[in-house]
Parts: structure tokens; sequence; C-alpha cells
């Protein structure tokens, strides 16, 4: 795609309802000699507010002017994990002064917390402790934890468990994804948080998280829980080691999951497209060395949700920023560049935080409500399904 050549691309993009692979790619390519020499909070260089200008408006045409936001509270239950991915900063040996892992009668205080705050979902995931088990079994003891909480709290909306979890526990009892993920939706997981996924392509995974899971049992986990009627999130964990060509792919996976849910008829798909930006302030050295910056870069970030509107909005309606990562004002900054959600309120979040994120562990609702406004969109509090809660605001 030459530059001469990209508003015109744009403005096609916006009447057909989106951008190819290959448009993608090439916008990005387009983008990133501008976004080396541009500033998110200075006037930006043509194409680069076209680029935005596109991103916004098909956002608009897609899902409208309401901006959502969820009430909910994070719980990492233990940080206890057999894996020692190079960008992690959360997890640590059993043995470690560090160490946690929360009991039952906390996490269920801390749920009765966030109830009493307006919570309408409840998201907990946890590292991978191979003691984390009841009578033997690993899914016997997710589903104790699943079952307390849902016996004290039916009300609330439990979104638990990343695909790297469900390998876990079936590698760990011996079982099938299917069986897993079956067993702990009836037990009362509502939906499946889409992380675990950082890069979709295995190149990637095999030196930031070579222990995780590959890009094609991350696939399968996801379609086999929509394929059982729970609901996914989808993340990309991007700003590192990825090149802009592995990006596009990894958009690719998550359009062609959502695109085999719709055509096969699955109660169940992808919700949100979350972008996450690398945060390395306190990451392990190597991970540090091989990616060159500590903080999450705003503008190549922008740049990336604006191209994942473009490509992914017909597919995925809903696009997250994550203001964990990118701060209040930065997210806010993100819902000009194609996203109409600005998350959760959190309430307390310690895998990114610990790994040195500036932007804080929890907003209560009325910063989010300000944020919306202060561009003159409608606020919306929401479900994790996008069911509305509640009148406009």
């Amino acid at each position: 795609m030459q530059t001469i050549g990209v508003f015109a691309e744009l403005e096609e993009a916006i009447a057909n309802n989106g951008i190819s692979a290959h448009q993608a790619l090439s916008l990005l390519m387009t983008a990133l000699p501008l976004v080396a020499i541009s500033d998110p909070q200075e006037p930006l260089p043509p194409l680069l507010r076209a680029l935005q200008s596109a991103g916004d408006r098909l956002r608009q045409q897609q899902v409208g002017d309401t901006v959502t936001y969820v009430i909910n509270r994070n719980i990492n239950f233990t940080n206890i994990c057999e894996q020692h991915c190079g960008f992690c900063a959360f997890r640590r040996d059993a043995t470690a002064a560090d160490a946690y892992w929360l009991d039952i009668d906390t996490i269920l205080d801390k749920v009765a917390d966030a109830v009493a705050q307006g919570a309408t979902e409840i998201c907990m995931q946890g590292g991978l402790n191979p003691a984390a088990k009841a009578g033997g079994s690993t899914l016997r003891y997710y589903q104790s934890l699943v079952r307390e909480i849902k016996t004290a709290f039916p009300q609330i909306h439990l979104h638990a468990f990343s695909p790297q979890e469900i390998q876990f526990i079936a590698r760990e009892d011996g079982l099938s994804y299917a069986q897993v993920i079956d067993v702990l939706h009836q037990t009362g997981v509502d939906s499946m948080p889409g992380t675990a996924a950082e890069v979709l392509v295995d190149r990637v995974r095999s030196k930031i998280c070579p222990e995780k899971i590959n890009t094609a049992t991350w696939l399968e986990i996801v379609e086999t829980a929509h394929r059982l009627g729970v609901w996914t999130t989808s993340t990309m964990l991007c700003g590192h080691i990825e090149t802009p060509a592995e990006q596009v792919t990894h958009l690719q996976h998550l359009q062609q999951l959502q695109q085999k849910a719709l055509e096969r008829h699955y109660p169940a798909r992808i919700t949100e497209f979350i972008l996450l930006p690398y945060v390395g302030e306190l990451a392990p050295k190597a991970m540090r060395q091989w990616v060159g910056h500590a903080q999450p870069r705003l503008l190549p970030t922008l740049v990336l949700t604006a191209v994942a509107r473009l490509f992914l909005g017909q597919w995925i309606a809903n696009h997250q920023p994550s203001w964990v990562k990118l701060g209040l004002g930065g997210a806010t900054m993100a819902l000009k560049w194609g996203c109409n959600d600005l998350g959760g309120t959190l309430m307390e979040e310690h895998i990114t935080s610990v790994a040195g994120a500036q932007g804080g562990t929890r907003v209560p609702p009325a910063d989010l409500v300000a944020a919306i406004r202060s561009l003159g969109r409608t606020p919306r509090q929401r479900t994790t399904l996008y069911e509305p809660v509640g009148e406009p605001q």
C-alpha cells in the first residue's frame, strides 16, 4: 500500500465495513515510520490522522457512540506458578517469601466486598500451582472455588480461568479440555478470559513463554468453550518482540475463531478484543533486554488499536483498551482510535502492577464515567456479556 493510496483505501474500508489481512499489514508497515517521529499529544501527520479517523468512524458505524464499562473485581488467587514466562513478574515459587495462595474465606470476603460496591462480575485467574488439589484432583479444587463463590453469591457472573489454566487442569487430571470446561461451566463458570494468548504465533511464544500452550492448543480450547456455551474474551500482548506480520496473524486467528463460532452456530463466541501493551519495568532481565523499553509506547498501541478495529470490527464489535497498562488518560485516548469500552473497575490487580505498570489497580465507576463524558460520549454500565445495566448515564 503506497502512502498516496492509503487515504482512498481507508475510505473504502469504512464503506466495506473493514479491511483485509493484507491491507492491515500494509497499514501497519506504512504507519510505523511515522509513529517513530510522532507524538500522540501533538498534531499527527496526515496519514496517522486519517488512520485514527477511520478507526473512530468505523467504531461509530458499528457500535455507535455509547461507551460501556463493567463494575467488577479481579481476584488473582495465587501467584505460585510452575511456569517461567519471560515477561512475567507475578509468578513465584511456592517457597518464596512473597508467595501467596488465598484461602476460600479470603476469596469470599473479596467477593462480598465487590458485591457491596455494585459489582456484577468477578474475574478470577491465578498461577499454575501443582499443589492446588482437592482429594488428589486439580479439577475438584477449581470446582470447589467455583461452587463456594456461586453458592454464596449466585447472582455474580464468574469470569474465570484462562485457556492455560484449562490445559493445566486437564493435564493434571488426565482429562479432555471439553470435560474440564463442561464441569466448570456446570458448576458455575459463566465465561472465560481469553488471556494466555500473548501472540498467537509459535515463533514468539517459543521465546517469551516456551512453557505455555502453543497456538493450536489455545485456539482449540477457546473453540471448545464456544461449542459448550462458554463465552470468552480475546486479547493480544503487543509491543515487545512481535512483528507487524505476526500481529496480523494473531488478528486473523481471532477472526477465524469468531467466524467458525458463527458459521457452526455455537451457543457462545468472543465478546470483545483487548489490546494489552507490554509492561516490563520489573519483568525478567532477558525480556527487558529483548524489548528495550519498560513502559508501553502509546502511539504504536493506538495505531494497532485502529487497525484492529478496521480488521476485526465486523466480527468482534467490542474493543477495549487497558487502563492498567496505558493509564486512564491513554485508555481514554484509545476511545478515539476505535475502542468502545473502558473495561472494568477491577478493584485490585496484581499481575500487571507487579511488572511496574503505572495505571493503578482500581478505577471508581465515577472516574470511568467522567472519562467517557469528556469525549462527549454516552457512558453505559454493562454486564460481562454486554447487556445494559440500569439506565444510560
